[in-house]
């Protein structure tokens, strides 16, 4: 899982069913010296499915690869990344 912070929002037209519910994300991933110092260096952009409600500007955790499919069990889902949390607070020392 990394830390991310929403950048923004992903808007469509049409989405597979098994989706409906929730929408997708645009998160950056953040660096240990964007968390340390406060770094604005981002990763690359990721679209992740999000079903928590997170909103430009938030930190989440995102789970990505097979990871990100286990949170649904049975109920197949067709993501690659994925909202797991939304974070409050990170200390780092």
């Amino acid at each position: 899982m990394r830390i991310a912070e929403v950048i923004g929002k992903v808007v469509l037209s049409r989405a597979h069913p098994s989706l409906k519910g929730a929408r997708f994300v645009i998160a950056a991933p953040m660096p240990r010296e964007a968390l340390v110092a406060g770094s604005p260096r981002r990763g690359e952009e990721v679209i992740a499915y999000d079903d928590l409600g997170a909103s430009p500007g938030d930190r989440i955790g995102l789970s990505e690869g097979g990871e990100a499919a286990n949170p649904f069990g049975k109920d197949v889902k067709p993501v690659d990344a994925y909202c797991a949390c939304l974070i409050d607070h990170i200390h780092c020392s």
